[in-house]
């Protein structure tokens, strides 16, 4: 304590370590541990307030009342705009401040999900469609899920040089993307190539490049240690290898798993005190309070638990939690920001970049305004919910999808409208009054897919008929049969059919893409999803979206879904035929690629290549090209991906218009990971091709590298 009676950790002039250091000191054993659960006590004679380290910011503040709620993260990373994706990180961190400091002003102090916390986002690789979770992520590229987490993050936690604007969450680390069923006991067995090259990547970016502040344990095991007290995963990886100093959180109730599920300790005690000495800092559940008995129980020592209040009194520091707010400019904003016409603005441009347009057979889509009589039929058409996916937020003006196309035609033109059918199940007595309308129209938009029935979290489904989904997964990626033999008979009709998908991850839609003039994918698109879908099938909007994900054929083209080997997974190792290619999308407009050059045709190992084309709009429209760079290891010495993404650029070209588009491939990009988990870059060859999407799905042009010299390990 200084000469003016304030306690150091009070004294703004002091860093931040050591500020939390003598905070620590001061606590005692039983307030240390109170500390260490998501539900953080007051602790009164220090003027620590309590606080509630759980709140969720995956697509917009989520479970706090009105806020903007953006498309699904799956919609967003269709976007492939990192620009965009750090301006609605910036937003919804805003409203996370804006909504805590009203809280904390009307006496509302630690309330849930008001909080500082956003255990967001969620860099999982989305390494099969039927995951439920798959949603939540920015699919299934390592390389586009780490530029998109890297922004994100940087978005949520600010540019202020002392303080933290909020604390991001990149979770769930790692190895984690289903069965939701066996989450809480699954082991997922990964090879070190499988580790280093797809599953650990993105996580590595959010720490060494974004800084970001926590990092989520996942509930699963990997290769035997559960991730929430995992040496491998949190000390010899994050902390050793990627110099991570900030907290780790488990996933909720996953330090109960460790005894009850896994098994691998007999009691919480001895859980409690397994994640803690791994790293584990702060526990979303209950099972910490056991540290008291095991400290009795000498199973962890005092010094070990200071360990972990430390780093979380670091992040609440951090955050201006014990500085008077008039010094943090982040505790300045005002409520009135939260849901402000600048933020539904751009819960609308992000709906209208996330829009995937998958088949224009003839440009049968744009629509005429003007048309007669429009038919609106599907389970999806007039439905709030599905524009949400999960973890969201309360929308105060959504726009479905039907009331979209309302607002979007001329007065003259008739919308009639009908549900059809369900998402699932075998209930057809809608589809009289479907056909019914359908033969009155001049077209059809049904509007299908997904929704939060089907896929989502483990538990969020109670019942769902004829085993179609499993604890939120799915269990088929065909469109369900009830939508199908609908589709069918509105074709039979012989009005035109244009397909919208809503939905979280891919389905094999097959007879559509056969029969159909026009399918358009729409993800969860946000509390503005039906003004821009409605924006995209009237021609408001030139849709500019891609697939951040593989659309596969069948199910029968998936490995067992237990089976964490990337063989066969993904656009890098799927050998097969897809519907629709990872990175596809097409446009109201055409575009051409000139002129590609490289740098050098040979080069040293360690040297990079700088790679030069010219992209031309060549259409009549103005619109938004994703430019595309693939990487391929041409005589790698064990076994690679087929290709990689190595860049990406989304520009907005009007009619006419060039442009040259610079990209580098830097020497850890044509590196390869060998069977032991190290990157090693060797001579060899290279094939670059750079295009609107992969090379034999998209038109681009190719060249080659080659790298001489002797090889290393980074």
């Amino acid at each position: 304590m200084d000469q003016n009676n304030t306690p150091l950790y009070l004294d703004t002039s002091r860093p931040f370590a050591e500020r939390a250091d003598d905070l620590v000191a001061r606590m005692t054993r039983d307030e240390k541990v109170q500390q260490m659960l998501h539900e953080a006590s007051a602790v009164e004679r220090l003027n620590v307030p309590r606080y509630n380290w759980w709140n969720e910011g995956l697509h917009g503040v989520a479970r706090a009342g009105i806020a903007t709620v953006f498309p699904q993260a799956i919609g967003m990373a269709s976007t492939w705009n990192t620009d965009l994706i750090h301006e609605v990180a910036t937003v919804i961190s805003t409203e996370a401040r804006a909504k805590h400091h009203d809280a904390v002003r009307s006496g509302r102090v630690g309330e849930h999900y008001y909080g500082l916390t956003l255990w967001s986002p969620n860099i999982n690789i989305f390494r099969d469609p039927r995951w439920g979770r798959g949603q939540e992520t920015y699919g299934e590229d390592t390389y586009l899920t780490a530029r998109l987490a890297v922004n994100f993050i940087r978005g949520l936690q600010g540019d202020d040089p002392r303080y933290l604007k909020t604390a991001a969450c990149a979770k769930h680390y790692a190895v984690h993307s289903g069965p939701e069923a066996d989450r809480h006991h699954f082991n997922a067995e990964v090879n070190q190539k499988d580790l280093w090259e797809t599953y650990l990547p993105a996580f590595e970016a959010a720490v060494r490049e974004a800084q970001v502040e926590s990092v989520m344990g996942a509930y699963n095991r990997t290769n035997g240690e559960p991730c929430c007290a995992s040496i491998t995963l949190l000390e010899d990886i994050l902390r050793q290898r990627w110099n991570f100093s900030g907290h780790v959180v488990s996933d909720c109730w996953a330090i109960i798993d460790i005894y009850e599920h896994h098994r691998v300790t007999a009691t919480p005690e001895e859980a409690a005190a397994l994640a803690v000495k791994a790293g584990c800092d702060l526990n979303c559940g209950v099972t910490y309070a056991a540290l008291v008995k095991a400290l009795e129980q000498e199973l962890i020592d005092e010094e070990t638990i200071d360990r972990s209040v430390r780093r979380l009194m670091m992040t609440r520091m951090r955050l201006g939690m014990f500085d008077p707010p008039e010094t943090v400019a982040y505790a300045q904003i005002p409520i009135e920001v939260n849901d402000c016409a600048e933020h539904q603005a751009l819960a609308l441009r992000t709906a209208r970049e996330s829009m995937v347009l998958l088949k224009n057979a003839d440009g049968f889509l744009p629509l005429d305004k003007n048309i007669g009589t429009i038919a609106v039929i599907g389970p999806n058409a007039d439905n709030v919910n599905v524009l949400l996916g999960n973890y969201h937020g309360t929308p105060s003006r959504p726009v479905t999808l039907l009331q979209g196309i309302k607002d979007k035609v001329e007065p003259q033109t008739q919308v009639l409208y009908a549900r059809g059918c369900g998402i699932m199940g075998h209930d057809t007595s809608g589809y009289a009054e479907a056909i019914a309308i359908a033969e009155q129209a001049d077209v059809v938009v049904f509007v299908g897919g997904l929704s939060q029935l089907l896929e989502g979290e483990e538990g969020q489904h109670e019942s769902v008929p004829d085993g179609e989904a499993s604890q939120g997964d799915r269990t088929k990626i065909e469109l369900l049969p009830v939508q199908e033999n609908l589709l069918r008979q509105l074709h039979a009709t012989g009005r035109p059919v244009v397909l919208v998908l809503v939905n979280g991850s891919a389905i094999a839609v097959n007879w559509a893409d056969a029969n159909l003039p026009a399918v358009l994918e729409a993800w969860y698109p946000g509390q503005a999803g039906g003004t821009a879908v409605a924006d995209v099938l009237f021609g408001d909007y030139n849709p500019g979206g891609r697939l951040p994900v593989t659309f596969y054929r069948s199910t029968d083209d998936l490995p067992d879904f237990s089976d964490y080997s990337m063989e066969k997974r993904t656009y890098r190792y799927f050998r097969g035929e897809p519907l629709y290619p990872f990175g596809h999308g097409l446009s109201y407009t055409t575009f051409a690629y000139d002129n590609l050059r490289l740098s050098a045709s040979h080069i040293e190992a360690g040297e990079p290549v700088e790679v030069r084309v010219d992209v031309t709009n060549t259409g009549d429209r103005a619109g938004d090209e994703v430019v595309q760079l693939y990487l391929a290891d041409v005589v790698a010495s064990t076994r690679v991906p087929q290709r990689s993404l190595a860049g990406f650029a989304r520009l907005a070209l009007e009619p006419g218009q060039s442009v040259t588009v610079t990209f580098t491939i830097t020497p850890q990009q044509y590196a390869m990971i060998d069977a032991a988990g190290r990157r090693v870059i060797e001579p060899g060859a290279f094939d670059v091709f750079v295009g609107g999407g992969q090379p034999g799905f998209a038109s681009g042009q190719g060249r080659r590298f080659e790298v001489t010299g002797e090889g290393y390990e980074l």
